[in-house]
């Protein structure tokens, strides 16, 4: 980690999903989902960014004062494989550390729900992660959200682009709820705050 990065540098919290509302349910679009509601808390809308394929709101999470945090919220408008150039173009824009991008993604390896934490690490075949650390390098924070594995035979590709259960729908708000404040408690209070309330 990058000791020199001042507290007042601003976050970038990046939901990854696929844009369109052929997709908008899919278990892959989770970090849209959970973008949407931390916009909604900010009292924001997303807007077109720029010359960046994003859209974005600008906010402050956290209470008010010098414990508040600078957040850009973003939703990259490419496809989910080639999410690296508009984060990277925001990441450049706002003049955002590393360190201090937070990735919210769909995760195979954990039961549906459950939140892992981390900063850095591998892809695990995701790729949209792969395409943001080809990008930036995999120093960058992430909130993994637990979609578990597919049922049978099923491929991972067909698995990711369906949408969540009936069953798993009951619990999604709640669960989606959850994830979004996961991300502000690591922004505003730290990772391992963050781990410790929140990594199940």
């Amino acid at each position: 980690m990058d000791v020199t990065t001042p507290d007042n540098a601003p976050w970038l919290v990046v939901g990854l999903g696929n844009p369109g509302p052929e997709y908008a349910m899919n278990r892959h679009n989770i970090g849209f989902m959970v973008a949407d509601l931390l916009a909604e808390r900010i009292g924001g809308r997303f807007k077109r960014a720029g010359k960046a394929q994003a859209q974005v709101v600008e906010g402050r999470i956290g209470p008010p004062g010098p414990v508040g945090r600078r957040v850009i919220l973003a939703k990259p408008m490419s496809y989910m494989n080639l999410s690296g150039g508009p984060v990277n173009a925001l990441k450049d824009f706002y003049k955002v550390p590393v360190d201090h991008i937070v990735a919210v993604h769909d995760e195979l390896d954990i039961d549906y729900g459950v939140l892992r934490l981390k900063l850095g690490g591998g892809d695990n075949g995701h790729n949209g992660l792969k395409s943001l650390t080809k990008a930036f390098g995999a120093d960058y924070h992430r909130v993994r959200f637990g979609i578990g594995r597919p049922p049978g035979r099923m491929q991972v590709a067909d698995f990711v682009l369906k949408e969540f259960s009936s069953a798993e729908r009951k619990e999604l708000a709640s669960l989606a709820d959850r994830a979004a404040d996961a991300v502000e408690s690591l922004v505003v209070e730290g990772l391992e705050r963050a781990q410790s309330s929140y990594n199940s």
